[in-house]
């Protein structure tokens, strides 16, 4: 358990998303208006690679199933969707960030 490096502060601008890979996991960086959310890539549902998805203000959705995630807490605000069927999904996973000088750091359990 611990903070690892995970990007440079100025490589995601407010309203960008990007993952990045950080010990043996896939983690999407997430920029909201000047703060830094951290989130493993994988929706809760089927896997979908979140990256993918749309970002509107602090809303993710995932690109298979329409799932909407609020990056900042990672609860589920919106389930996916199967054909004409609402299926229910649990939340993302979230990780602490904090931003020391230019390095933006996740803590991993």
């Amino acid at each position: 358990m611990g903070y690892y490096k995970i990007a440079e502060a100025d490589s995601i601008k407010p309203g960008e998303k990007k993952s990045f890979p950080l010990r043996s996991r896939m983690i999407l960086l997430v920029n909201v208006g000047g703060t830094y959310y951290a989130l493993d890539n994988r929706c809760p549902h089927m896997g979908g690679a979140l990256s993918g998805g749309d970002l509107e203000g602090a809303t993710l959705s995932c690109p298979r199933h329409g799932a909407r995630f609020d990056v900042r807490t990672g609860k589920n605000v919106g389930d996916a969707k199967l054909a004409f069927i609402h299926v229910k999904v649990g939340d993302a996973k979230v990780f602490p960030v904090k931003v020391e000088g230019q390095d933006v750091l996740v803590e991993l359990d």
